[in-house]
């Protein structure tokens, strides 16, 4: 095992432990990977993550074939693949965090509440319920995922992906406020929230290109 597959072991492990503290999930309900070349480290199933270290760690090829350890990869493996074999990502974050998913049970896309909409490549979309860990499953998520970083499972929860774990992870925090942001506004009584229009948003996609700091 090399010394960057250690390292980006120990860095999904922290970002595993991390959507815990932060109530993105309950005891091992989510899941996260990470890509080094041609092997998807990934956490395993049903192992609570203060219990990783750095002997469990857990890899397969992009065909699903375990190369590294001997623990049981979680059982959303086919839906971390898909989107490695159908995007450019590095990294992936799943979970089952509560506005998000209560939302994923009430629209079949997230209404554009907040310009930060942009940041996943525009209006996020709820995939079509399928049985977890099932190639249905994985096949309704790359369809809502087209042309966005993240998507909503119909009563189930969220994925985002990303070219870093901290990118992936920062896009499933975002996307689980706007979930709760929604889901405030539309419980006053008597009040509907504003709504951005698709040419707001595509303004803002434009600024977000520049933001940050350059180097």
């Amino acid at each position: 095992m090399s010394g960057e597959t250690a390292d980006r072991w120990a860095a999904l492990v922290e970002t595993a432990r991390r959507s815990v503290a932060d109530g993105l999930v309950v005891g091992t309900s989510g899941n996260v990977s990470a890509r080094v070349g041609d092997v998807v480290l990934v956490t395993p199933s049903g192992v609570p993550y203060d219990r990783l270290g750095p002997d469990d760690i857990t890899g397969v090829d992009l065909t699903g074939r375990q190369v590294l350890g001997t623990l049981v990869p979680t059982s959303e493996l086919p839906m971390h693949l898909a989107v490695y074999r159908g995007t450019g990502a590095h990294a992936i974050v799943h979970t089952h965090a509560v506005h998000a998913t209560a939302v994923s049970t009430l629209v079949t896309e997230l209404p554009l509440v907040h310009y930060m909409a942009a940041a996943l490549g525009g209006p996020v979309r709820v995939a079509p319920y399928a049985t977890y860990g099932t190639e249905e499953l994985a096949e309704n998520m790359l369809r809502a995922l087209a042309g966005r970083s993240g998507c909503l499972l119909r009563n189930h929860g969220t994925v985002t992906y990303g070219a870093t774990l901290d990118q992936a992870y920062d896009r499933t925090a975002q996307l689980e406020w706007m979930c709760r942001l929604w889901l405030t506004a539309s419980s006053v009584p008597g009040l509907s929230p504003s709504l951005l229009t698709e040419a707001q948003l595509a303004e803002v996609g434009e600024r977000l290109k520049g933001y940050g700091q350059r180097r």
